[in-house]
């Protein structure tokens, strides 16, 4: 772990979800194949895209409507209507499909298994600090079974613009009624989680799995999740 600046007091402990707590590849990929499988069973067979059809759809969707990709779950559920439409199908009939294939998606994208240590150190910190997750994404701690250490989960979309926008640690402060300052918040993505945090007003972990160069310093960088240890000593 590097220190590379002065850690003021923390009373709250901020977490991204996705490839911080977990490994959020297989995930992501299990999820994308559920929500395929689902529009395969409810389309005829002539009708049959593969997954880059409905990412180029998504994605075009995205430059159409940038505002839509603050909110990634919306965002898919929409791609999906869109290609849907773009086959033929008519406004309801792509409705009531997207929808039950985003649901095949959402259901296997909270399917997230957190490792025992990182359980364990979770609780550990739990005892110390109010713990929080802010992510771009839609995993939900709750259904990953963190609900009980977590005072509460933000996601961009529903609570704000996704990071490095401010809002969703702004919304986070102002909840807990704490200064910015006094959140420390552990990332993956020095873009996202660093800038965010520190565009917010907060201090910033980056979790750095890659030993990539920054342009912007964090408070501490870390090589692994359970330096944050050293936060109880």
């Amino acid at each position: 772990m590097q220190v590379f600046k002065a850690l003021p007091p923390i009373k709250v402990l901020s977490f991204d979800l996705d490839d911080t707590l977990y490994d959020n590849k297989p995930v992501l990929l299990a999820a994308e194949q559920a929500m395929l499988t689902s529009l395969q069973h409810q389309l005829d067979p002539v009708l049959h895209q593969p997954l880059d059809y409905w990412s180029k759809v998504r994605w075009q969707l995205g430059q159409q409507q940038p505002e839509i990709r603050h909110d990634i779950g919306r965002w898919r559920l929409l791609g999906a209507e869109a290609g849907l439409l773009q086959l033929g199908l008519a406004k309801q009939e792509a409705v009531d499909i997207a929808e039950q294939a985003f649901q095949a998606f959402w259901q296997a994208r909270t399917k997230i298994t957190i490792a025992p240590e990182v359980s364990a150190l979770l609780q550990q910190l739990a005892a110390h600090y109010q713990l929080i997750a802010i992510t771009n994404g839609n995993a939900c701690v709750q259904r990953m079974g963190l609900g009980p250490l977590f005072e509460f989960g933000l996601q961009a979309g529903p609570d704000g613009r996704m990071k490095p926008f401010p809002d969703l640690y702004l919304a986070a402060a102002n909840t807990l009624d704490v200064t910015p300052q006094q959140i420390l918040h552990i990332g993956d993505s020095h873009r996202a989680d660093v800038m965010g945090a520190l565009n917010a007003g907060c201090q910033a972990a980056w979790l750095d799995h890659h030993a990539r160069p920054i342009s912007v310093l964090p408070h501490l960088r870390l090589t692994e999740l359970q330096q944050l240890a050293s936060l109880l000593v």
